[in-house]
């Protein structure tokens, strides 16, 4: 019997829409896209006209007794007011990172999803992806042996270079920054891999609180930006399992990206790719001395399913950009979740957990303590393998 799909409203028609509506109306078929809103109305109508969907308003979204998930895509300052307004209205809210722009923030939802008996979901979702789902596989299967060392490492050079038509990028906002903006994708990916983390100490700092545009075809040439979160973090983490860990996020220097999870133990090293996307090399090394060797994939999910990735009436530099995208993902296991009446594994729990973390270690640098976290979701459950297209029939890996 077919599986009802579940309707979803999506909230915030920015860049990262395109993504999540791509792959939620042509990849998963337990997802059905309402509409979408935003608060700059012209902006949804660009989208719903890309995909076919109503616009809609915040309310109307609210309101549909048959909407229910709101997929919370707006800007990381307005994250937390849409995620409560639409628990207030019975919703279940699957968000874009981050959950809170701090501890007291990401707490209220939480008690409030909690309180309610509603569902919570919290991006990022690429520890679902084919290449971290296998690494998963590898580490659960014995094949590097005890863990005992993690390393995650994310170096960017964020600098203001925009065109005369980009507005101020999001990362130079709180919920925004270094830590936040990729931060949270580090710490999903090791979560994921080694169970929640027990205690984090470390440093944070800011290095220029005044970033200048740099363009000088930009209006707003040699014009300042205050920069009021840390644009640089090293953290240590003590895992409950034992394990311990290096957090690196940097967002001052000119180098290109280093992305790095490495996982290093007794019998061998782990080497994971970039975990902001969903494939990548998995390299496994187990002889002393020896060179990795790259791993095939035991999952799906890791590249848009759509065929060269261009949706009718789009330009391809934005579909380009996306290509590598599975967005929605989470959402889509979510939905399953709520069908099979199972937990999802972007749960809440994780999402707070996220937010404690790089919380506290900006707290250990203040106050020169090691910060014990309240936090400890469960480690979430892996995806079945030998589902490796990700394709339509693959889908029934999340039917479980």
């Amino acid at each position: 019997m077919p599986v009802k799909p579940v309707k979803v409203g999506i909230i915030g028609a920015g860049m990262i829409s395109y993504t999540y509506l791509e792959n939620l109306i042509n990849t998963f078929g337990i997802i059905e896209v309402a509409g979408i809103s935003d608060l700059i109305e012209e902006k949804a109508r660009a989208r719903a006209r890309q995909f076919g969907v109503p616009v809609l308003t915040n309310e109307q979204i609210y309101n549909d007794p048959e909407i229910e998930i709101v997929v919370n895509l707006t800007f990381p300052l307005a994250h937390h007011q849409v995620s409560i307004d639409a628990l207030r209205a019975g919703k279940n809210v699957y968000c874009e990172k981050i959950m809170g722009i701090n501890c007291r923030e990401a707490r209220e939802i939480y008690d409030l999803a909690k309180e309610k008996g509603l569902r919570f979901g919290q991006a990022p979702d690429t520890f679902l992806g084919g290449a971290l789902q296998t690494a998963r596989k590898l580490l659960d299967s014995g094949f590097i042996g005890e863990p005992v060392m993690a390393q995650a490492m994310v170096v960017r050079g964020y600098r203001l270079t925009g065109a005369a038509d980009e507005p101020l990028r999001f990362v130079y906002f709180a919920g925004g920054s270094m830590p936040y903006d990729m931060g949270g994708y580090y710490i999903h990916a090791l979560v994921s891999l080694l169970g929640p983390v027990r205690r984090v100490t470390g440093f944070s700092r800011i290095y220029r609180e005044k970033r200048q545009y740099e363009n000088p075809r930009h209006p707003k040439y040699k014009t300042t930006v205050d920069y009021t979160e840390p644009s640089a973090m090293l953290g240590s983490l003590e895992f409950h399992n034992g394990c311990l860990a290096n957090l690196t996020t940097v967002g001052d220097c000119y180098l290109p990206e280093i992305p790095r999870v490495e996982i290093y133990g007794t019998q061998g090293t782990l080497i994971c790719p970039d975990p902001n996307y969903y494939g990548g090399p998995v390299l496994l090394c187990r002889s002393p001395g020896g060179k990795p060797y790259e791993i095939p994939l035991t999952h799906g999910y890791i590249a848009a399913l759509r065929e060269n990735n261009v949706i009718p009436g789009n330009d391809a530099e934005e579909a380009d950009k996306w290509a590598r995208s599975c967005r929605g993902l989470g959402v889509a296991d979510m939905a399953w979740a709520i069908r099979n009446k199972r937990p999802h594994r972007c749960s809440a729990e994780m999402g707070l957990h996220t937010v404690e973390i790089i919380c506290g270690i900006i707290q250990s640098g203040k106050d020169g303590n090691t910060f014990t976290l309240s936090s400890k979701p469960e480690r979430p459950a892996p995806l079945p393998a030998g589902y490796v297209t990700g394709g339509s029939v693959d889908e029934a890996c999340l039917d479980n």
